[in-house]
């Protein structure tokens, strides 16, 4: 009878132990928010942020069950989402910050953030025609030669289409030889007046030239022989093993020293404002990437935690490496929000 006893205390023991042990993973469960968070950035962002948006679900998985969206396009149309399709994102990281303050910045987001730089370089493979010979000083030669065919992105859509024209112009100054006709006039439907390059609603170029809508686009093109050069991001040619030409620090964008150098030329592209197509000029400067969180985020609180996330020593270590260099302190202008204070300076 006691043996009886003894072993109904143990069932009702277990009984007891498994009900609490359900209640405890319920309230586990129950203290996970579901969260979508939909981020709008440049091509060349999709790399770093890939491993940046699984280490935030780590991060965050006690306290929330987060679905990642990222829609990767040129900046210029990342921007055009928000501000002519009106579509809805948490945030908006971009390749150029000029067009933060330039187009979102105060209307759809109360602060923005420079956090990030890069250069331009240009890229090939070891099946691209004269690949054996082309260098840092004769890049342009190779180039022009009938036989060889090139790619970059639209200018009016991706910062590396309009970065890739005003560096071919700063060529022009850099070797004092006519490297934008010979590149781009001649080949494209672009135009200069001086130094100012212009642009038509619509980029295209002749066969010879290869123009898509993003800088990534061209990474196919590049890898099926389709094109043997293609102008990209070092941090993009690094992140997929290409070869690349670095170029001088006159043309690739990447000095800051050279701000006054590379303003001498500027690129009008053509946007959409107030149901109208106008055109909006741009001055060659260094590349900076820029980021916000938008004022309708539907997601804010977890946006900013994002943010954070991506601004801090975890961040910084997946860009870098993913060979993207951070600025030493991001920057941050308008109503910067307090989760990030201490992460960005004032300018």
């Amino acid at each position: 009878m006691i043996k009886h006893n003894d072993d109904c205390m143990r069932a009702g023991i277990i009984i007891l132990l498994c009900v609490l042990l359900i209640g405890c993973v319920e309230n586990t469960v129950e203290r996970q928010e579901e969260a979508i968070l939909t981020i709008f950035n440049a091509g060349s962002l999709t790399v770093p942020l890939e491993e940046v948006n699984k280490e935030f679900k780590e991060y965050v998985g006690d306290r929330y069950d987060v679905n990642i969206k990222t829609e990767a396009s040129g900046s210029v149309k990342a921007v055009r989402k928000i501000t002519d399709l009106e579509m809805k994102a948490d945030i908006l990281a971009v390749a150029d910050y000029t067009l933060l303050p330039k187009f979102v910045y105060p209307k759809y987001a109360d602060f923005y953030v420079l956090f990030a730089t890069n250069e331009l370089v240009l890229c090939y493979t070891n099946s691209s025609k004269h690949a054996d010979e082309v260098n840092s000083n004769n890049w342009y030669e190779i180039l022009a030669r009938d036989e060889v065919r090139f790619g970059f992105s639209n200018p009016n859509i991706d910062p590396c289409g309009y970065r890739t024209v005003m560096a071919m112009k700063l060529a022009d100054l850099t070797y004092n030889k006519s490297i934008f006709e010979r590149l781009i006039v001649n080949h494209t439907n672009i135009k200069s007046e001086g130094n100012r390059i212009i642009t038509p609603k619509v980029v295209e170029g002749d066969g010879k030239v290869v123009i898509r809508d993003k800088s990534v686009d061209l990474l196919a093109l590049l890898e099926s022989n389709s094109i043997d050069y293609a102008f990209e991001y070092k941090s993009v040619a690094l992140q997929h093993g290409l070869k690349f030409v670095e170029l001088p620090d006159e043309i690739n964008l990447k000095n800051f020293g050279l701000k006054d150098w590379y303003a001498q030329t500027s690129i009008t592209v053509w946007k959409k404002e107030n149901e109208k197509i106008v055109q909006k000029e741009i001055k060659a400067m260094p590349i900076i990437y820029g980021v916000t969180v938008l004022k309708d985020a539907p997601n804010k609180k977890v946006a900013l935690e994002y943010l954070r996330f991506l601004l801090n020593e975890k961040g910084r270590e997946i860009f870098a490496k993913n060979h993207q260099e951070f600025l030493k302190t991001p920057i941050g202008y308008g109503n910067i929000p307090s989760e990030i204070k201490g992460l960005v300076r004032s300018p």
